[in-house]
């Protein structure tokens, strides 16, 4: 492990983030007797529901218009344009043209091909189930455990929106849609077994509080084990001699998503002469025009808005960035719970395209974990007279 740290210190770039060392664990540390002696270093974090809707909110902002809740349902390719009928959640149809099509449909890039292309795909794709689970905290330094299993497998303890810790995760193949993967019984037995083999604070499945499960859409290699499968992606184009082109994306992961948009935009140079160079990796997401740290940008808000407790003020700043003051200095209006005001979820409806509960208590935030049922009926009730409001001024 030393000699690995050892190459990823001095192979990649490191303008923020430390260098790895060696450390002694105390008993205060929390972990079983006989660890003792481990490795620390650097890396980045993410909220990933977060990080879809700021690359949404980005691609908003250079003219893209982003159409969420609609699905493609037929695709039919001409000799310069591609012609879609897309269908809204409600059932609404209506069509549009354009000179090429990106399927970037992650885990049904597969199903694209065969219900609206009705085409053969490419490729073939392997579903992995990852699953995570949150529990009260567990130990109370800042600093994430990497789990050495002895399947030979990692798993993660994390600090969690301040009072958890996010465990995860899993690698199980998944068979049926992507929208109805969860966590299974054997999954948190088997999360739970490897913290309780690490840490003195020992959790049960009682313990769990929330959980959620995603699945990785892989490059089907033959691998015996969901472990084994390629993490890599590939990019496949269609369309140099039959009309507009189609770029189809299989695998990838988050870690280098935005390599691969480069890598696909630079596909599909030959068909847009206007494409300029390459810009991505120096530009910031919506609300990371800040250069202090998040914390130092939370105790500024804290500062600013004197309402603010230092708890709220740091999940805004991890979860906003500097963007948080487009609703902070709005009327604060009612509270609705866990230091959620009207003016966030007005701010989350109108520019981060919120439309339900689920969107702004688990997708634009991790406010559920935090809000009572009371509260969260409130809020519901309030989302009802909002959306009754707009239907009667349209």
């Amino acid at each position: 492990i030393r000699a690995g740290l050892f190459l990823y210190d001095n192979l990649a770039k490191r303008d923020k983030l430390k260098g790895s060392c060696g450390v002694r664990f105390l008993p205060q540390d929390g972990l079983s007797a006989g660890i003792n002696k481990g490795f620390e270093y650097s890396d980045a974090w993410v909220d990933d529901a977060r990080l879809v809707v700021l690359n949404a909110m980005m691609a908003r902002d250079k003219g893209a218009d982003v159409q969420t809740r609609t699905r493609c349902i037929k695709a039919v390719r001409g000799s310069k344009h591609w012609t879609l009928t897309l269908e809204r959640e409600g059932g609404e149809q209506f069509t549009v043209t354009c000179r090429g099509l990106v399927n970037a449909a992650g885990p049904w890039v597969k199903t694209f091909y065969d219900e609206s292309l009705h085409e053969k795909s490419p490729r073939g794709i392997r579903l992995i189930k990852g699953s995570h689970m949150i529990v009260p905290r567990i130990h109370e330094r800042e600093e994430a455990y990497i789990l050495q299993n002895e399947d030979n497998r990692i798993v993660f303890v994390i600090p969690y929106q301040q009072d958890y810790s996010l465990i995860g995760t899993t690698d199980v193949e998944h068979h049926g849609s992507p929208r109805e993967a969860k966590i299974s019984e054997a999954e948190i037995t088997y999360l739970c077994k490897v913290v309780n083999a690490h840490f003195t604070r020992q959790i049960a499945p009682k313990d769990v509080i929330w959980t959620y499960a995603g699945v990785r859409p892989l490059c089907d290699d033959e691998s015996d084990s969901p472990q084994a499968v390629t993490r890599d992606y590939t990019l496949e184009l269609s369309g140099e001699s039959d009309g507009a082109p189609l770029l189809s994306v299989f695998g990838g992961k988050l870690t280098t998503y935005r390599k691969l948009a480069q890598a696909a935009c630079n596909k599909l140079k030959p068909w847009f002469s206007q494409m300029g160079d390459d810009w991505t990796a120096t530009s910031r997401l919506p609300g990371g025009e800040f250069d202090c740290s998040v914390r130092e940008l939370a105790r500024a808000f804290a500062l600013e808005f004197d309402w603010l407790d230092d708890r709220s003020a740091l999940r805004i700043a991890e979860a906003y960035g500097a963007h948080a003051r487009l609703w902070l200095k709005e009327d604060r209006g009612i509270h609705l719970g866990g230091g959620l005001y009207e003016s966030e979820v007005r701010y989350l409806i109108e520019r981060e395209w919120a439309c339900s509960l689920d969107d702004i208590l688990w997708r634009r935030s991790k406010l559920g974990l935090r809000l009572n049922e009371s509260e969260q009926q409130m809020l519901q009730i309030w989302l009802d007279q909002y959306h009754q409001a707009l239907r009667k001024a349209s």
